[in-house]
């Protein structure tokens, strides 16, 4: 009697666990809405954010099936257009696709060339290198007047500077390199040529200042008041002195007093003036300071050992800074 009544319950749960799979929230609706699967989400929160969004009649059983099936390791991260008039192996089908992902691209400001064609490979976009390439390869310099092509070409990576950091949703089935890289030149040219074009400096010098401001400055409120004392010194024919300049061709990120001699275009210490081109690819907030400097009295700056930034007006005080805070 309790094998019956175990099979009877045990049929009644498998009955039920096949309904909630197989039956959608709303067969009727042709509704489509965008679904993010983000980085680090597990199969549960998925199943759960689906039932919030009102795509999933029931998380539990999203779940089990997708753990039993294996499918839970499938699952992409990214943007997918979903409807309530799928049922859960048609959903986990979708996520585990690539025919309408929209892949999550997130450059973070202060990147370099090397390091966003590093985020297109970890998100399996590319083939590592292959972003690298395609910047060198570039030849539509016309259709952007504010790159200048002879100086560009000369770099170690073409086109950095100018690579707008932003979060961009893109086509993993359909992605190339080439329409990437127009889209970022695209969205510099909307966002940033308002800003550079507010200011009497040439866009060459602002954007590589702005380049050394987002690897200086940890905070909003120093950008303006570093981009000051970097076009002061520039001006007065100092030597900018930016360790920044000097990391930017280095594989690790330290430098010792050997590297303070190279004879490398980077080197601001030796080398009066800016570098050949910018260091990174800096965001707004750095392009902003750039264009409006702070005046200030100060000459020299550094960073604390807890991230605050420490001015001083002569090389003496900054001496004394350096011996207090680092």
């Amino acid at each position: 009697m309790i094998l019956i009544s175990a099979a009877i319950f045990l049929g009644y749960k498998y009955s039920q666990f096949q309904y909630l799979v197989t039956t959608p929230l709303n067969s009727q609706s042709i509704e489509e809405q965008i679904f993010t699967v983000k980085k680090g989400d597990s199969v549960k929160v998925i199943a759960e954010n689906l039932v919030k969004q009102q795509l999933l009649l029931d998380a539990e059983s999203f779940n089990l099936y997708a753990r039993l099936n294996n499918l839970d390791k499938q699952i992409k991260t990214g943007r997918f257009p979903l409807s309530p008039n799928l049922n859960t192996p048609q959903i986990l089908a979708v996520l585990s696709s690539n025919q309408v992902r929209q892949a999550i691209v997130t450059i973070p400001e202060g990147s370099t060339i090397p390091e966003i064609d590093q985020i297109l490979s970890n998100l399996n976009l590319i083939t590592s290198g292959e972003f690298i390439k395609t910047t060198k390869d570039f030849a539509n310099y016309a259709k952007y007047p504010f790159l200048n092509a002879s100086k560009q070409k000369a770099l170690p990576h073409p086109l950095e500077g100018y690579l707008f950091p932003d979060t961009y949703y893109v086509s993993a089935l359909e992605f190339s390199t080439e329409n990437f890289l127009s889209v970022l030149l695209n969205t510099f040219s909307k966002k940033a040529l308002p800003i550079t074009e507010k200011s009497s400096r040439p866009i060459e010098e602002l954007i590589n200042i702005a380049a050394m401001i987002e690897k200086e400055a940890n905070r909003d409120q120093d950008r303006p008041i570093i981009a000051g004392i970097i076009w002061k010194r520039l001006d007065e024919k100092w030597a900018l002195g930016i360790d920044a300049t000097l990391l930017y061709l280095k594989n690790d990120r330290t430098i010792d007093s050997q590297d303070l001699q190279e004879k490398s275009a980077y080197n601001t210490r030796i080398n009066a003036g800016l570098p050949p081109g910018p260091i990174a690819n800096p965001g707004l907030a750095s392009i902003k300071a750039a264009a409006e400097p702070k005046d200030s009295k100060y000459y020299f700056y550094l960073t604390s050992r807890d991230g605050e930034m420490i001015y001083a007006t002569t090389n003496e005080e900054h001496n004394q800074n350096k011996a207090k805070y680092l």
